[in-house]
Formats: structure tokens, sequence, C-alpha cells
């Protein structure tokens, strides 16, 4: 794995710090993340996802959920076990596990269910009004050169006080 300088991008973009501290992190989070438990993430729509979490043996209490700052985090933690049990083979993980996502901007957590064994997370990108691309209307008209604009509406001005 590489591991990249994002110093420059600091030095010399304003606004980007965000991105490239994202990057950054991601970089050296993908060494240390745990491959427990499997998960899927999926596009189920334009703007929806869905992150489907295999954590057999937990049961809906022994699961949380949280969002903070754009950060998912899902952990789970199993109780101890007072009875000691003497397993010939131990195939099914019951360990505690916590595992993160960055979620991009306007991306909320809508719904959380527990079923067969599969944690669905749905999550949809909900971009704001002001955010959302419009349509320009072009208008016919004379394009006026700005000298020529200033000369018209000094003409108007003076018609105007004239009368």
């Amino acid at each position: 794995m590489r591991n990249f300088d994002f110093s420059p991008l600091y030095r010399s973009a304003i606004g980007f710090d965000r991105m490239a501290s994202l990057l950054d992190a991601m970089s050296t989070s993908e060494q240390k993340q745990p491959s427990y438990p499997p998960y899927d993430i999926e596009l189920t729509g334009e703007d929806s996802y869905r992150i489907t979490m295999a954590v057999a043996g937990f049961e809906q209490s022994e699961l949380d959920i949280q969002v903070e700052q754009n950060r998912l985090t899902v952990n789970g933690k199993k109780p101890e076990d007072p009875a000691q049990r003497n397993f010939l083979h131990r195939g099914i993980a019951a360990r505690n596990f916590e595992r993160r996502f960055q979620l991009a901007d306007h991306v909320k957590v809508t719904d959380a269910k527990l079923a067969n064994g599969l944690l669905h997370i749905e999550l949809v990108r909900e971009i704001p009004e002001a955010m959302k691309s419009r349509k320009i209307e072009i208008s016919e008209g004379k394009l006026l050169h700005h000298n020529e604009a200033v000369k018209d509406e000094a003409d108007k001005k003076s018609d105007s006080v004239a009368a």
C-alpha cells in the first residue's frame, strides 16, 4: 500500500482540508480496519444505499448504531457468558466489534432492521434545494458592451429627469 503525502494540498488549497483529512484517514485506516463482521454496501436507488452486515448471534439489544459528524459507527457488544461451555469447535464468532463508515455530506441514516442474522442500515442522500442544479432560461435581446450599457442607462435617467 502506498502512503500519500497530502501536506502540499493543505498549503495550496483552501476549503479542501476536510477532503484531504478524509483521504488521509482512509488510507491509514484501511490497514487497521478489521474484517469482522463482513458487510455489503448496495446502491438501492439513485440516491439511496443499504449497508448489510452479517451479525449472526447478536441480538438487537447488543447492537448500537450512532451517527456523528458524517461518521456512522456500528458496535456489537456480547455480554460475558457466565456458563463455562466446552466447545469442541467454535466457528461462530461471538466477539465484540466496531465498524465505522464515513458518510458523504447530506447522507442520512433513515432506518435499521435486524432480520435473519443480518443488520440492514438504510441511507439516503438528501441534497438541499439550494445545492441542486437549476435551469436558467435564456432570453433574447441585444447584447450591449459595458460602456454602451452605462451610456444607455445615463441617457434613460436624463430623459426621465427632463420629462
